[in-house]
């Protein structure tokens, strides 16, 4: 059954959401023992706007605790409480794949959004997308999410990331100095913050493609202003991207 979101609860008079809630320490307990289904909890931040705002605060939170336990204990490690935008946002950035719609971001290339079982982020591949000077920052990507026969040049390959404390960064300040224009149109498929072009900035390093195993000259991606980053690029052939790799 599909949900219709609603800011007012959708029970009946007599229910007792009327005058309350379950405990969140019921609700915690439960989708502790459903190990933090994502559908779930999306499914039941629908049903009103009491649980819509515990599962922006505490269940997304768990999810993304449980999901990626290292990467969330270093994004939160500079003492803040919470990460830049939001844990739902957060939530999606692990597993949605945003793709792209014809006519925005990426041109005339158009690949359908989805949902990935499993994907690997690394901080260690993100020091790959960031310039000489911005290597002290923290990015963490993710491995590209391939899409077969979505393009004449070859294969597309679509990754996504987050910057730790982007605030502070050095990519951001340099942005900034630059006078980086935002993109007038589109948006962070994420948190809907304004994008930042690093192609039209001239901020994406040769050691992306290489990380990737892209064509050089068929890399492109965004970051947002709250840290997110997306990007597409046209993968090469398994043997060539092997070649690549040991360049690298």
């Amino acid at each position: 059954m599909i949900l219709t979101k609603q800011y007012r609860c959708i029970h009946s008079s007599s229910c007792r959401c009327a005058t309350g809630h379950l405990s969140e320490l019921a609700i915690f307990l439960v989708f502790n023992h459903l190990n933090w289904n994502p559908k779930l909890i999306a499914t039941l931040s629908c049903a009103c706007k009491w649980f819509d705002d515990l599962a922006k605060r505490l269940l997304w939170k768990e999810f993304c605790r449980t999901r990626a336990p290292k990467m969330m204990l270093d994004l939160q490690s500079s003492g803040s409480h919470s990460v830049d935008g939001n844990w739902r946002v957060l939530g999606k950035l692990l597993i949605y794949c945003s793709g792209c719609k014809k006519g925005g971001l990426f041109n005339n290339i158009q690949v359908h959004g989805h949902f990935v079982y499993r994907t690997r982020f690394s901080r260690t591949s993100g020091k790959s997308f960031l310039l000489p000077q911005c290597r002290s920052d923290v990015l963490y990507v993710s491995d590209p999410c391939e899409h077969l026969e979505q393009s004449e040049e070859g294969e597309l390959g679509f990754f996504r990331g987050i910057f730790k404390s982007f605030a502070t960064t050095n990519v951001r300040r340099m942005l900034i100095n630059k006078g980086a224009k935002l993109h007038p149109t589109e948006a962070c498929p994420y948190c809907k913050a304004k994008l930042w072009s690093m192609l039209q900035a001239n901020m994406i390093p040769p050691s992306a493609s290489c990380r990737l195993g892209s064509y050089d000259d068929c890399i492109e991606y965004f970051v947002c202003l709250n840290g997110h980053m997306l990007g597409i690029c046209t993968l090469l052939p398994l043997s060539d991207s092997e070649d690549a790799s040991e360049k690298e």
